[in-house]
């Protein structure tokens, strides 16, 4: 995906859509760390421990309980 930078006010912006934000399971409100190497900018939202360790328990529960199915459908 490509995109393009938008005038906000004297600073560009970057507008992320709401289907990846949904998927990186952020908000407007969510803080981001950004890193940069001089050529590239990698952006990683920042989670707080309690709400990332819940989410973990619900993937491994998830897993435990239909890992079997989800295998064979990913065969």
């Amino acid at each position: 995906m490509q995109k393009t930078l938008t005038k906000h006010g004297n600073s560009y912006a970057l507008v992320i859509e709401k289907p990846i934000l949904e998927l990186l399971r952020v908000t407007p409100d969510t803080p981001f760390e950004i890193i940069s190497d001089g050529s590239c900018l990698v952006l990683t939202p920042v989670r707080e421990a309690k709400a990332e360790k819940k989410f973990q328990k619900a993937l491994d529960d998830l897993h435990q309980r239909f890992g079997r199915a989800m295998k064979k459908l990913a065969e």
